[in-house]
C-alpha cells in the first residue's frame, strides 16, 4: 500500500504543485499547499505562529499530501507524521525558465496560489531560484536529517522520472 502522507518539497518551478494535484488524483489523496497557509492577501506573509497553526491542522489528519518547503518552520509538524518525502531536484535554468513562464502566461486561478495573491515574479523570487542549490537545498536536507531520518525519500531529477513515478504501481522510495 503506498504511504498516505507525503511530503513534496523542491525549488520553485521544480513541480512541486503539479507533482502533488496529480499524485493526490492518482492516490485519493487531499493536497495541503503551504503557500496558501503561508501567505494573506497581496502576497503578505501570515504571522509564524498562525501560519505553523494552520499547518499543524492540516496536517492532523490520517492522508495528505503537502507540497511546499518551508523547512525550517514546517518540519518539526510534519515529517514526523510523514511515511515518504518526495524531493524534486530540477535544474535551475528549468525553474527559472517555468516560474517566468508561469507569471507570463498563466492568470487562471489555482488551488496552489493563495487567496488574493496573483502569479508574479519579482527579485525576492529570481534570488530564491537562483540561490536554492546553495541555500534551500541544503536547509531541506538538514532539516530532513533532523526531523525525518530513516524517512523514505524519492529523489526526481527529470520529467521522465517523474512521469515513471506517477505510472509505478508502487510508490517507489529508499531510505534517506
Amino acid at each position: 500500500m503506498p504511504p498516505q502522507r507525503i511530503v513534496i518539497v523542491g525549488c520553485s518551478g521544480s513541480g512541486k504543485s503539479t507533482l502533488a494535484r496529480r499524485l493526490g488524483a492518482r492516490l485519493g489523496l487531499p493536497v495541503v499547499h503551504l503557500d496558501v497557509l503561508h501567505y494573506l492577501p497581496g502576497w503578505r506573509r501570515a504571522p509564524l505562529d498562525d501560519f505553523r497553526a494552520r499547518v499543524a491542522e492540516a496536517h492532523r489528519g490520517e492522508a495528505w499530501i503537502s507540497e511546499g518547503n518551508f523547512a525550517s518552520w514546517t518540519f518539526d509538524l510534519r515529517l514526523p507524521r510523514a511515511e515518504a518525502v518526495v524531493v524534486l531536484e530540477r535544474p535551475r535554468w528549468l525553474c527559472l525558465w517555468r516560474v517566468t513562464k508561469r507569471a507570463a502566461l498563466e492568470r487562471r486561478d489555482r488551488p496552489d496560489l493563495p487567496l488574493g495573491c496573483g502569479e508574479q515574479v519579482d527579485r525576492d523570487l529570481l534570488t530564491y531560484v537562483w540561490s536554492f542549490a546553495t541555500v534551500g537545498g541544503p536547509e531541506i536536507e538538514a532539516a530532513l536529517r533532523d526531523h525525518g531520518p530513516g524517512l523514505p525519500v524519492v529523489r526526481l531529477r527529470r520529467d521522465r522520472e517523474v512521469s515513471a513515478f506517477l505510472a509505478s504501481p508502487q510508490f517507489p522510495a529508499a531510505p534517506l
